[in-house]
């Protein structure tokens, strides 16, 4: 990718970072993103469709630099979480303004959709890679990784909603429990 379209990316990726962590994203125009981004209207629309879309792909990147899914998940004692859940949960911590925004009732239907696809995707990949990983069920691979990564939703959109917001270890717990169908510690 050219050096100057990959700056302006990433100029307007934290640009919509930054407001969407403050305010739903239809209270976001094109103007607040170039402003705050430094670029102009052309450059926006050279690179994204809408504001929605900038979103998606911002979220894309701040979770594929958390997520490290070419890593596979190590499992060395059951009755906890793995570090790698316990640092997605910080991720999605460090990032509840923006989370709440985009679950929240004034979020965008494409932005949740490509962050559910995000979610499935990089649990998919979790449980082909993983070395640790034992079939407990005899339940297609697209199957389970769709029950799991919406369990992890579903767990994360609730934690979200909490006020004030628990501990990311303590929703990594949780999470855990839903997966294993342990009792929390």
């Amino acid at each position: 990718m050219d050096p100057r379209a990959a700056h302006t990316q990433s100029l307007l990726r934290s640009a919509i970072v930054t407001l969407a962590s403050d305010r739903p994203i239809t209270e976001i125009t094109v103007k607040d993103i170039i402003e705050l981004a430094g670029v102009n209207r052309s450059s926006f629309y050279q690179h994204f469709e809408s504001r929605e879309e900038l979103l998606a792909v911002a979220l894309e990147h701040l979770e594929t630099e958390m997520a490290r899914a070419d890593e596979p998940v190590i499992i060395t004692d059951v009755s906890r979480p793995p570090a790698e859940l316990v640092r997605f949960m910080h991720h999605f911590a460090d990032n509840a303004g923006l989370y709440r925004g985009v679950f929240g009732p004034n979020g965008s239907a494409l932005v949740v959709a490509r962050v559910r696809a995000r979610i499935l995707e990089l649990v998919r990949a979790g449980i082909l890679i993983s070395p640790e990983y034992r079939r407990l069920t005899d339940l297609p691979v697209d199957i389970e990784a769709a029950g799991t990564s919406g369990a992890l939703l579903g767990v994360i959109e609730a934690w979200l909603a909490q006020d004030p917001l628990p501990a990311p270890e303590t929703a990594a717990d949780w999470m855990w429990s839903v997966l294993t169908r342990t009792r929390p510690l």
